[in-house]
């Protein structure tokens, strides 16, 4: 489920890499999610739709946002013993994006391009090979959250490249910040809540004069058991953006369509 753009930002930390084992297999769903801003207002409406074939898995979770803006990432991963990515697509465009952004990560062969706008409005593209990772984390830092031992005491590092416009390889740190309480219509239950921690680092001299400050933490929920998933985040969706609040969505119906056999 790729909600995590962290776009610009980075985290110092010397680690090995390594894949994260596979505790629990993906399959094909198609939810609904939502947008607020800090005020609770809906800014975007989103769907995440995700087909398995055999032990790869295509997802794409897509926002639209009611300034006609549009957030899509379209990510392809393995899931044969470890999680391993394939090829991620992200597309930032329209009026809520200060910096709107298409980013192509081919992880098999180390292909990264992105297209990006710079301060004059012109189009730019970088294009690099570079040597990825195996933990590679691009589209799917809430599937490996989800994939996390709940309460484990240390941090688990992932890779991540992003776009400085130029694209980089950094590291994020995920923490598990203990319980939560949370109701659905009434009934409580619990959520696990992780804290991705996120550092300036080796890179500051070149991502610092383009943020201009350190960015918060991501916090996100996921509800455990035999079968995890994602239920909330909260962060900024861009560099220097504001913090949002993505949460999973039902839908709502009219009065007419409740109405069945009439």
């Amino acid at each position: 489920m790729p909600l995590i753009p962290l776009f610009l930002f980075a985290w110092a930390l010397s680690t090995d890499a390594e894949s994260v084992p596979v505790r629990h297999l993906q399959g094909t769903i198609h939810g609904f999610l939502v947008m607020r801003s800090d005020d609770g207002h809906v800014l975007a409406s989103g769907d995440i739709i995700q087909v398995s074939h055999g032990g790869q898995v295509n997802s794409e979770t897509i926002f639209h946002f009611k300034d006609g803006s549009i957030d899509d990432e379209t990510t392809v991963y393995s899931q044969r013993h470890n999680f391993e990515l394939v090829t991620d697509h992200h597309v930032q465009k329209g009026p809520a994006f200060p910096h709107p952004m298409d980013m192509l990560v081919d992880a098999r062969s180390g292909q990264v391009t992105v297209h990006s706008t710079d301060k004059d409005g012109k189009d730019e593209v970088k294009s690099e090979h570079m040597k990825l990772p195996p933990d590679l984390a691009n589209g799917i830092v809430p599937l490996i959250i989800e994939n996390i031992k709940a309460g484990g005491a240390t941090a688990t590092t992932v890779s991540m490249v992003v776009a400085t416009p130029k694209p980089r390889i950094v590291k994020l740190a995920i923490s598990s910040m203990g319980e939560d309480t949370f109701n659905v219509e009434g009934a409580p239950g619990k959520a696990f809540h992780y804290e991705i921690k996120i550092d300036l680092g080796g890179v500051a001299g070149i991502v610092a004069p383009m943020i201009g400050k350190q960015p918060p933490n991501i916090q996100v929920w996921t509800v455990g058991g035999s079968a995890p998933t994602f239920v909330r985040e909260q962060g900024p969706i861009y560099a220097e953006g504001p913090v949002m609040t993505i949460e999973l969505a039902s839908p709502t119906w009219t009065s007419a369509a409740t109405h069945t056999g009439q």
